[in-house]
């Protein structure tokens, strides 16, 4: 049985999380489903966004208890070889060429925090408990790192990290891992909104902005990086999305990329 659904509507591909009896944890079938699906979402030329929803009362609880138990007994090289499989797949996620949103319907606890981050953008329910648990189990929640802290900054990952504390959708907003709060009856309104701007978009302007953040976020600015961005501007403008965006607008007709 399938831990994920996958629908697509006119452009948007939905890969949901389909097991809400475990409330949505991932196990080393979830992971190696969730990374083949973005790989493909990534791939597919007729669709421009991702979604990442999920079933039932919570979007996701982190690991699953079954693996977890199998996890108690790995010796060091399979735990590596485990965690190794978690790191691609949040990878995946954060690389894919589609801009990706997280659809937070509902708790989200430790490796879950990971999936909202690794996402593109996120909209989140006013309900919504978020937790970052892994030091009451001894743990801590290195693979998901560098996606938790570029999303909600240094200073609320040292407190957030360290205490395990549950904190609301208000304050996950306020730290930067949710760009939206909204209540359950406007989840699907506001994500509508987002959906829309972005395949209105251009497909390749958007793909190059996706990476352009990626590549400058953090960096220093140097002359690399101004040769660089040099570099992309001319590269876009010359393209040929870039040339009929410009002719588009100039014209006052509609460039050739809406649906």
């Amino acid at each position: 049985m399938t831990a994920l659904t996958q629908t697509t509507q006119g452009a948007i591909r939905t890969i949901t999380l389909s097991r809400p009896d475990v409330r949505n944890a991932f196990n080393d079938e979830v992971i190696a489903e969730l990374k083949a699906a973005f790989e493909d979402a990534g791939k597919a030329h007729d669709v421009r966004c991702v979604v990442l929803a999920a079933e039932g009362p919570a979007f996701c609880a982190g690991a699953d208890l079954n693996w977890m138990r199998r996890m108690a007994d790995y010796t060091r090289d399979e735990n590596l070889a485990d965690a190794a499989c978690l790191a691609d797949m949040l990878h995946t996620i954060y690389t894919c060429p589609k801009p990706t949103i997280a659809r937070v319907q509902g708790d989200v606890f430790a490796g879950g925090v990971g999936l909202v981050a690794a996402c593109d953008m996120a909209i989140s329910v006013d309900t919504a408990t978020y937790c970052l648990s892994e030091v009451k189990l001894g743990l801590m929640p290195a693979t998901i790192s560098p996606y938790v802290i570029r999303a909600m900054g240094a200073r609320a990952s040292h407190r957030y990290f360290l205490t395990a504390e549950r904190f609301n959708a208000v304050e996950a907003h306020r730290i930067g891992l949710v760009h939206e709060v909204v209540s359950t009856d406007a989840l699907d309104d506001k994500l509508q909104e987002l959906t829309q701007a972005l395949v209105s978009a251009s497909p390749n302007a958007v793909k190059a902005c996706k990476q352009l953040v990626q590549d400058v976020a953090g960096k220093d600015i140097d002359s690399a990086l101004m040769a660089r961005t040099v570099a992309g501007i001319a590269d876009i403008r010359a393209s040929a999305e870039g040339k009929e965006g410009v002719q588009s607008f100039l014209q006052k007709r509609k460039p050739n990329w809406l649906l």
